[in-house]
């Protein structure tokens, strides 16, 4: 059984692999929401390297009128990690451990759910499904507002968990057959 778990999970995690590469890396799903081009973007560096040196999230509001912030008017969101492109990497190595873990873990649940969630393809599939559900929720989706995503990208974010989990269930399904 212990086997079965891990070469399910290690399939899975394959199949994670590919599909952030294919996504994220010859698509650019990911760069095309994080990455937007800022105009005079050399004086805006600038300025954020002159003014923010401690890592952390800043909002920059726009000036107090009447001891209020007037309506209509953009907040800014600034995340500084104190962290390079040097980092880059580590921080994808990370993400492929931080992806191995979620997937062993979600398929060792499903391998102990109990027999009428393992019954069948689908059902196996959809547990995965509702996991991706889970996680868009309570990560994707509540990055929205103010200094977040704006809401088309939330949502844009959310479904690829989704779609991403489900696929990875596709074959997590297909490899951890219950048995008879």
């Amino acid at each position: 059984m212990v086997r079965k778990v891990i070469v399910a999970g290690f399939v899975g995690w394959v199949v994670l692999a590919v599909w952030t590469f294919v996504v994220n890396g010859l698509l650019g799903f990911r760069s095309r929401i994080d990455m937007n081009q800022i105009a005079n973007e050399r004086l805006v560096y600038q300025t954020l390297r002159d003014n923010i040196i401690e890592p952390g999230k800043y909002a920059c509001n726009p000036e107090l009128t009447e001891s209020r912030f007037p309506e209509n008017e953009p907040v800014y969101s600034i995340m500084y990690s104190g962290l390079g492109h040097e980092a880059a990497g580590r921080e994808s190595l990370v993400q492929m451990v931080n992806g191995l873990v979620m997937v062993m873990i979600a398929t060792w649940m499903l391998a102990t759910a109990g027999e009428p969630s393992r019954r069948s393809y689908a059902r196996r599939v959809l547990f995965f499904t509702v996991i991706g559900l889970f996680v868009a929720a309570s990560s994707h989706i509540t990055e929205y507002g103010i200094g977040g995503y704006p809401l088309g990208d939330s949502v844009a974010l959310a479904a690829n968990e989704i779609v991403q989990w489900t696929v990875v269930g596709l074959f997590v399904a297909w490899r951890l057959k219950p048995e008879s």
